[in-house]
């Protein structure tokens, strides 16, 4: 037997799938850690916990397996979280600065004011946020004692969490990333491709810090760490890697991943659209030198609103009690919850919201509450959707393909299909992020099928049809606008 592990490090936790050559599952290991909050929208990691989970969860899923059997290992991961370590020790200057992090907002502001929107927009597809990695590099280099001067002598180093896994893996013997995670720096050309020098130098980001970009489906070197020579030959960010799992290799193809955040990508091709409506142009994958763009609208808060009830509310003990309490929910009442923690993502783009409820009553209890955070998530799934039908040529996507811990409960799948007034499809294997990892990895070393055949081997579990009318489908979606407007007053008064 011939196996692929795929390490995937989210933001919650960390988890190893081990996978056959027919791309099943055989054995799962997975370890939670600790999210940092220093102030109001600052979100931290310890490296050190990230780096331990990481490799106690790979341990794990090939234990009792001989190392030669795995023919390659895939990584993918958080995006835009940053991390900058020592070139010598591989010691981390600071916590790891989570791409939910906002405390770079005012560099931003300043980064939009100077006008650098349109260059940044056109060479990188993305929009100036602090959710993107340039500018949580420049503030690591700014308030971390000595490290500009680190930086600027050649001793430090930056990565994404894939970057960091890498080096630590390959015992400081390579310090590369793949094209869908330096395309969310916000440092790098998705055209040229390369590292944009006059962004840079704006931000004074040495460009002795970045690492090598490569394929997806590339060589990463080798990881002794594991009881045996193991090579790295697959690299995306979580996003990419779950449209590759879902074999969205066709351009109008599009998938949406709930995990903490929700994130939708819409294959364009060998097209880079510019977004008309606030979305990314990214990178979906690049293979074999090829790149395929893809449009993306990013939710901060989709499963995490479930950990909030869970966590900061106590209103429910396990996330899998949402499902019956919504069920249970009063119909008569439109609460609605706009979950802006850490501020609205796409299409809005605004980093000073926060959260809010409305249409509280006395009557209002947990039924409300879990149906109202599980709807927040359709709701926000369908301004992408909007979004996506005006950008791709003014057509909708025929079909949504769903993965992630939320597409679990059929209720929060079915207010999805309703909203959209489209079907949603929830496939056999969930396990998509990782799954595309694993298919990577296995593309690089031949060891699976190529993208056509693993196309066709994708299998529906379930297609969710809209039921709800149209009548009551707009009019939720207008309680829904009105609630966002109104949280965005408050932000802006």
């Amino acid at each position: 037997m011939t196996y692929i592990l795929a390490i995937d490090q989210g933001t919650t936790s960390s988890r190893a799938l081990l996978f056959d050559e027919g791309l099943r599952p055989r054995k799962i290991a997975q370890e939670e850690f600790l999210q940092i909050f220093p102030a109001s929208g600052w979100v931290e990691h310890d490296p050190e916990a990230i780096w331990g989970s990481v490799l106690a969860t790979a341990q794990r899923a090939v234990e009792g397996v001989a190392p030669r059997s795995i023919a390659a290992l895939g990584i993918t991961n958080q995006r835009e979280t940053v991390l900058v370590w020592d070139r010598d020790t591989g010691q981390a200057i600071h916590n790891a600065i989570v791409w939910q992090d906002r405390r770079t907002a005012p560099l931003c502001e300043e980064l939009e004011a100077e006008g650098w929107g349109e260059a940044i927009g056109d060479r990188t597809g993305l929009l100036i946020d602090p959710y993107f990695s340039a500018t949580k590099i420049a503030w690591l280099l700014e308030n971390v004692e000595g490290a500009r001067e680190r930086a600027e002598a050649g001793r430090l180093l930056f990565g994404t969490v894939d970057s960091f896994l890498i080096w630590r893996l390959t015992g400081g013997q390579v310090h590369a990333t793949d094209a869908t995670n330096a395309a969310r720096t916000m440092l790098y050309d998705i055209r040229r491709g390369e590292w944009e020098a006059e962004i840079c130098a704006r931000l004074r980001i040495p460009l002795a810090m970045l690492p090598e970009v490569r394929d997806c489906a590339g060589d990463f070197g080798t990881t002794t760490l594991l009881g045996g020579s193991i090579p790295i030959r697959g690299v995306a960010g979580d996003q990419q890697a779950a449209t590759v799992g879902q074999a969205c290799f066709e351009p109008g193809m599009m998938k949406s991943t709930y995990g903490t955040g929700c994130f939708a990508l819409l294959n364009t091709g060998t097209d880079f659209v510019r977004s008309r409506s606030r979305l990314l142009t990214t990178i979906a994958y690049k293979l074999d030198g090829q790149v395929t763009y893809a449009l993306e609208g990013s939710i901060f808060i989709a499963g995490a609103v479930v950990q909030w009830l869970r966590d900061g509310l106590r209103l429910i003990g396990r996330a899998g009690e949402t499902q019956a309490l919504a069920e249970a929910a009063d119909p008569s009442q439109d609460v609605v919850m706009v979950p802006a923690f850490t501020g609205l993502g796409a299409p809005y783009w605004d980093a000073e919201a926060r959260g809010a409820v409305y249409g509280l009553t006395r009557a209002t209890g947990p039924a409300e509450f879990a149906r109202a955070a599980l709807e927040s998530v359709a709701f926000q799934t369908h301004d992408l959707w909007e979004a996506m039908r005006q950008d791709w040529f003014g057509a909708r996507p025929a079909v949504l393909r769903v993965d992630g811990g939320m597409t679990a409960s059929d209720w929060t799948m079915q207010r999805l299909a309703d909203l959209l007034g489209a079907p949603v499809d929830r496939p056999v294997v969930r396990e998509t992020t990782a799954l595309g990892a694993a298919w990577l990895a296995g593309h690089a070393t031949g060891v699976v099928p190529g993208p056509g055949e693993f196309a066709r081997a994708w299998a529906l579990e379930r297609r969710f049809e809209p039921v709800m009318s149209g009548e009551e489908r707009a009019r939720r979606l207008a309680l829904w606008t009105d609630a966002v407007a109104r949280t965005r007053g408050r932000a802006a008064a």
